[in-house]
């Protein structure tokens, strides 16, 4: 585990091309014909095929992490284990992949978001695996990937027209409990630990920077979860309203995350 400490930049190249590996299995296995027949919702579905891989593997070792070294709750700042310093390595290594893939495919322009999303976490994870600084921080951090869980099985579950299933309907509600526990929570906790240690953590400016902006970007998608899951009437509505007519407006499939 000393010898990945010292090298962290191999250690994350890896892990990325192990999720490459995985993303290229994972196409091995069967799909929704409605996924297949189009090339768009071929491509998500392969994304979130290995987002949900990373998610469950993540959100499982970032809790483990966490209870079995409690520490890790109080000092984000310093304390780690060889445990937590790999998982972020791990972690690292499937945002650089996930971006490479968006990019590569041709979708950079319709998921700006995502790819936004990820330069920040990149660039925190990768700041702490570097100087081994906050990795309690970004375990922590990750226990949002409890909530991707859910969310990249409702994304599935869309693609592949599932939404009047009894899965999505059970799935929708375990997405909004864990999105309040795992992902607001998790985000409001460390926020809150940079600004009342604000005074003396190390790049303090640069970290509260991309807690606020990514705050901003998971108010926004929880918004959006609300509109689409608990408030479709409103949904239908305001499309309405957009465009002069009372039929719901075609949404475009790149915004099928909404």
């Amino acid at each position: 585990m000393e010898a990945l400490q010292n090298h962290p930049g191999p250690t994350v190249l890896v892990c990325a091309l192990l999720f490459r590996v995985a993303h290229r299995l994972l196409q091995k296995l069967p799909v929704p014909k409605v996924v297949r027949a189009d090339s768009f919702r071929g491509w998500r579905w392969r994304n979130l095929s290995v987002s949900l891989v990373h998610s469950t593997l993540t959100g499982t070792w970032a809790l483990g992490c966490a209870l079995i070294w409690p520490e890790t709750f109080h000092n984000l700042h310093s304390y780690f284990t060889s445990a937590s310093y790999l998982l972020v390595c791990v972690s690292t290594g499937y945002f650089v992949q996930d971006a490479g893939d968006i990019i590569l495919s041709g979708h950079a322009w319709g998921s700006w978001e995502f790819l936004i999303h990820h330069v920040l976490v990149i660039g925190c994870f990768t700041y702490a695996i570097f100087t081994k600084i906050y990795v309690s921080g970004a375990v922590i951090a990750l226990f949002v990937e409890v909530n991707s869980v859910t969310l990249h099985t409702r994304l599935m579950l869309k693609l592949a027209d599932a939404q009047s299933t009894p899965a999505y309907r059970i799935n929708k509600l375990l997405n909004l409990f864990t999105y309040v526990f795992f992902r607001l929570s998790a985000q409001a906790y460390l926020s809150w630990y940079i600004v009342y240690n604000y005074a003396w953590l190390d790049h303090a400016g640069f970290f509260l920077t991309c807690m606020v902006m990514m705050n901003v970007m998971i108010l926004i998608y929880f918004y959006r979860l609300l509109r689409a899951d608990f408030c479709p009437r409103a949904k239908r509505t305001a499309a309405a309203a957009l465009n002069g007519t009372h039929k719901p407006a075609a949404v475009p499939e790149r915004f099928l995350n909404d």
